[in-house]
């Protein structure tokens, strides 16, 4: 009786995983040769202008105390 070889069962998932790997180096090559990037720019300029706000009413003068 014969028997079958049948290699070993890792090589498939091996060749499949090395394969992505391939690509995704490919891809951000080539994101980093063309000058983009995968992180968009977070400068953010905000200017907020308060409203004029009137001037507090002035206090009245404190009462003097009585000479002795």
């Amino acid at each position: 009786m014969a028997e079958q070889s049948s290699g070993s069962g890792a090589t498939p998932w091996l060749a499949f995983i090395v394969g992505g790997l391939v690509v995704v180096a490919a891809i951000i090559g080539f994101m980093m040769y063309s000058g983009q990037s995968l992180v968009p720019d977070r400068s953010v300029d905000v200017k907020i202008e308060a409203p004029q706000i009137p001037d507090a009413p002035k206090l009245p003068d404190a009462p003097l105390p009585k000479p002795q």
